[in-house]
């Protein structure tokens, strides 16, 4: 095995989790519905990557179950985003006016107005 490999694919993902924290944190409230959209375009090519390794996973039963957890959290990351989306933009469509129906008050009332 090849230790010097493992250490820079380590280091660049630990240098990329630290560099992804610090981009998101600093993202405004008003920017998050957009970000989470374009989030759900990247997990879908997430998805259809753990897809791709998975179908092409000629080393053994390793392979292929990582390939199907990968193809798993992905999906779940895809609907999970859409579902908070979906929420976010439920927050801001009108409610509808209660309609004012006068002649029930005027019942409940003994019908005085």
């Amino acid at each position: 095995m090849d230790y010097a490999n493992l250490i820079q694919q380590l280091t660049i993902l630990a240098l990329a989790a630290f560099v992804g924290f610090e981009v998101i944190s600093k993202v405004p409230q008003t920017l998050h519905t957009p970000l989470m959209s374009a989030t759900n375009a990247i997990h879908g090519i997430v998805v259809v990557g753990a897809l791709l390794v998975a179908g092409e996973a000629a080393g053994g039963t390793v392979q292929i179950v990582l390939g199907t957890i990968a193809v798993f959290f992905g999906s779940l990351n895809v609907v999970g985003g859409f579902v908070v989306t979906d929420r976010m933009l439920e927050m801001f469509k009108k409610k509808p006016a209660p309609k004012n129906d006068t002649a029930k008050d005027a019942a409940k009332n003994g019908g005085a107005s």
